[in-house]
């Protein structure tokens, strides 16, 4: 079986650009010239890496869909799930970017809107910002995530159509540079996560469906 390197696909430009630029220029002498492209290839390194996640084999679990730090749990309608309740992470340039399905479940809609790009934690950037949603139908539930751009993500990545199905934990795009993924879970499902929790993405569990 091939190795996978563990950075994600669209990560390779900025790796491999500025570093053959510090390559380069490091070889014509003007070695401190290099010093910037070469940190700039060190920092796109970390930030595409996309590490391997295990689901945890627990029935009717909805994993993160992604890395970060819980900022908000609100109750509300949603247009798919109905009587919901959403939870929004924050990923920090520091975090893992790459999103995961939260349930082992069917592609139904993929809706992407253009939009501003606000600051990812403010809570109309749910409603403000360039975001993808995708809703999901699962065995017993529906789930639906949004991915939504930032002040420094400008690129919402979604590689899933409707009619793909995706395992639990299953990647499925990426935000770049900063941003934050809403997760919407129906009303009744049995929270695991509250308001300043740090979640790994496809590997903790926010809640059990009921």
């Amino acid at each position: 079986m091939r190795a996978r390197i563990p950075i994600t696909p669209e990560g390779w430009p900025f790796i491999l650009i500025p570093g053959a630029a510090a390559c380069a220029l490091a070889g014509t002498g003007w070695s401190w010239l290099a010093v910037p492209p070469a940190l700039l290839a060190l920092l796109s390194l970390g930030f595409f890496r996309d590490p391997e996640r295990t689901p945890p084999a627990v029935p009717g679990a909805v994993v993160a869909p992604a890395d970060g730090r819980v900022r908000e749990v609100r109750e509300l309608h949603d247009p798919f799930v109905g009587e919901a309740v959403r939870v929004s992470i924050f990923l920090s340039p520091l975090d893992v970017h790459v999103n995961r399905s939260p349930i082992a479940a069917l592609v139904t809609e993929v809706e992407y809107r253009s939009g501003r790009f606000m600051a990812a934690y403010r809570p109309e950037a749910s409603e403000g910002n360039e975001r993808c949603r995708i809703a999901l139908q699962g065995e017993s539930a529906r789930v639906a995530v949004s991915q939504i751009a930032g002040v420094v993500a400008r690129r919402v990545v979604c590689r899933v159509r409707p009619g793909d199905k995706l395992r639990a934990g299953e990647r499925f795009g990426l935000i770049r540079f900063g941003s934050r993924t809403d997760l919407f879970v129906p009303k009744g499902t049995a929270l695991r996560c509250r308001q300043g929790d740090k979640v790994r993405g496809g590997e903790t569990i926010m809640g059990v469906l009921r």
